[in-house]
């Protein structure tokens, strides 16, 4: 008797997560679909129902007549066994039809971690997991997001890459479908028009070339209308804002409405990727949030609403929005996910809080002024405890504390700061909240990543970030501090993925032959897979990881273009050395990152004026930093 979708569901935990069916989900006629294009995160449903990105783009394109756009996420261990053992190919929720029965499977690439539940998902779904071994019967499968950015570890699994921002890219894809489907265009042309598509890489169509010492030495086109670089896509205006999003029937990491009220991030910070291939910032006005949080409350029920952005209190109508939605709706819960180190952010943080006051997020990243000037963290000590200062006496009970170790140019003078500063900060809670006083340090590995300052960046061995985590964890403990940390086993596994070329591709599907899957949760990691993988396939990972590398090498990511050039990258990596810091251009002059200069599309406009979009910015915000405390005094 053959195996139904139902009688899975009573064999699993959390069946909610592959029923579908959830408030604001839509179903169209797969029959009457000219287009079917299925939006995949690779991760469980629980995690990947709270990206933003891949809501936006589902509710986007099914507002097209004849587009069909369904979810599918990674299924969890024992729904992959029952699916397995009784022959059940991984399906889609609104229509439970099979992934491999649609014509683009799309990914949505957030975290290195997860790149074999990508293969996984595939091999599920009853597509080949290697691209070259696709025939004009599978779906084209297409990956965007941050992890797109260096392509090359996932490039032989993937038949082409979205760079940059999709919400004009998914249409202009599904008008390619229609007409390939009208005009029965095959597999290999359908590949080479995508070529022509503006932010679209297409990596069966380039070459890896390697150097006498086996090193990466550059990547060739090899046809003549491949471009040697893809610029990625932006929008020069945030779209509009989603506003009925799908609502869960579990519980999610995000279970709260959200709006995104700015995009992209100008601080600098030299670790940071999402702040250099986010660029330039562009903001919602107050009334359009308010309008969004309006509409949002009476699609969701929802009583708790984020203020999604890379530094939330960088918004230069923060006041004005803030003020708004808190007059406007008595019983909203408003949560800042991200601010700035500084009084200014606690106080717009109290502002919004209602109800008990729990824990305040800051994110010094290091413990000493040196070692922050070096990563150009503009904070300073004194921003930081005047914050705590400021969150203690307005009723926070406590604080939690975010740092970074093995930063360049770190020592263990450094390490022994953020013990310092976690100690000090303890002493101002006791001082306001008593024994209710939490201070929580958190530390994670530095993973140098593409596009940033810090790609040229050599990562701390497992061994020397073991005697870092152990004076954190005595020191911490003395100061009555708690302190949790990353795994540098699974670090250095990320760095590998982070900055690996072509031949990272073949460990990456023996790991995964191997058994790894779920990297990104602790349970399921295993370091072996990885390590085996690595040695059966000739990778050197420590040469990825462990070195400092040359600031004129050819990167393996070179041919993709964010907009900030490597040029600028270099001289920021220079200033490291010499802990020379750079300002926040959102708050003055232009740094001549690139983006002043950046044409994402030929006859885009706009994206070349960031200079003075930002300076018009800058302006807006001093005048919303003349209020004070007290005009946030609204609860």
């Amino acid at each position: 008797m053959t195996t139904t979708i139902d009688q899975l569901l009573t064999r699993v935990s959390k069946p909610a997560r592959y029923t579908g069916g959830e408030w604001n989900s839509i179903t169209k006629d797969w029959h009457g679909a000219n287009v079917r294009i299925a939006l995949a995160y690779p991760d469980a449903y629980d995690i990947g129902m709270s990206n933003m990105g891949l809501g936006i783009l589902y509710d986007i394109l099914n507002k097209v007549e004849d587009v069909a756009c369904e979810r599918v996420f990674a299924p969890w261990e024992d729904m992959e066994a029952e699916m397995r053992s009784a022959g059940v190919p991984l399906w889609s929720l609104e229509t439970r039809n099979p992934i491999r029965d649609f014509d683009v499977l799309g990914f949505t690439l957030q975290y290195e971690m997860t790149y074999t539940n990508v293969l996984n998902m595939l091999d599920l779904a009853g597509i080949p997991v290697w691209a070259r071994e696709r025939t004009d019967e599978h779906p084209l499968v297409i990956c965007g997001g941050s992890g797109a950015f260096n392509p090359e570890p996932l490039s032989p699994f993937v038949d082409a890459f979205f760079l940059g921002e999709g919400e004009d890219a998914v249409i202009e894809l599904a008008d390619r479908v229609r007409e390939w489907k009208r005009c029965g265009t095959v597999r290999q042309d359908r590949l080479r028009e995508l070529l022509q598509m503006p932010g679209v890489y297409v990596p069966a169509f380039y070459e890896a070339q390697y150097d006498e010492a086996g090193h990466f030495a550059a990547l060739e086109p090899t046809v003549p209308d491949a471009p040697r670089v893809i610029r990625r896509r932006i929008m020069e205006q945030l779209p509009p804002a989603l506003v009925k999003p799908i609502v869960p029937f579990l519980q999610t990491i995000h279970d709260r409405a959200a709006v995104e009220i700015q995009r992209g991030c100008t601080q600098g910070c030299r670790f940071c990727q999402a702040g250099m291939i986010y660029r330039p910032t562009r903001e919602r006005s107050p009334e359009e949030v308010v309008q969004a949080a309006r509409e949002l409350m009476a699609n969701t029920g929802y009583d708790e609403l984020s203020l999604l952005s890379l530094s939330t209190t960088d918004h230069s109508q923060i006041v004005p929005m803030v003020n708004q939605l808190t007059s406007t709706f008595e019983t909203l819960k408003v949560g800042i996910p991200s601010t700035r180190v500084d009084s200014f952010s606690v106080e717009v943080a109290n502002a919004v809080a209602k109800g008990k006051k729990h824990t305040l997020t800051l994110a010094p990243e290091a413990g000493s002024q040196r070692l922050r000037n070096a990563i150009n963290k503009l904070v300073s000590e004194e921003d930081l405890l005047g914050a705590a200062e400021n969150a203690f006496q307005r009723g926070w009970t406590g604080v939690k504390l975010y740092f970074m170790v093995g930063l360049p140019t770190e020592t263990m003078d450094d390490v022994a700061g953020i013990i310092e500063m976690g100690a000090k900060v303890k002493a101002i809670g006791r001082k306001h909240a008593g024994g209710r006083a939490k201070v929580r340090v958190s530390t994670s590995n530095l993973v140098p990543k593409p596009h940033t300052p810090f790609q040229w960046a050599r990562q701390d061995t497992a061994e020397e970030l073991a005697e870092k985590h152990l004076l954190l964890k005595d020191g911490c403990r003395t100061a009555g501090v708690e302190f949790s940390w990353n795994d540098p086993r699974d670090s250095f596994i990320e760095v590998v993925l982070s900055r690996g070329d072509r031949r990272v591709g073949p460990a990456i599907h023996e790991a995964w032959r191997r058994g790894a899957k779920f990297d990104a949760w602790g349970e399921y990691f295993k370091a072996e897979h990885w390590h085996e993988a690595f040695a059966a396939n000739g990778i050197d990972a420590e040469w990825y990881a462990h070195r400092e590398w040359d600031t004129h090498e050819p990167l393996p990511w070179d041919h993709i273009d964010c907009g900030v050039t490597k040029s600028y990258l270099r001289g920021q990596w220079r200033d490291v050395q010499s802990f020379e810091t750079v300002a926040d251009c959102h708050h003055g002059t232009c740094n001549v990152c690139g983006m002043q200069s950046f044409d994402a599309l030929s006859g885009t406009p706009g994206v070349a004026d960031c200079v003075v979009k930002l300076g018009k910015l800058a302006e807006m915000r001093r005048e919303a930093r003349k209020y004070d405390g007290e005009a946030l005094e609204l609860v």
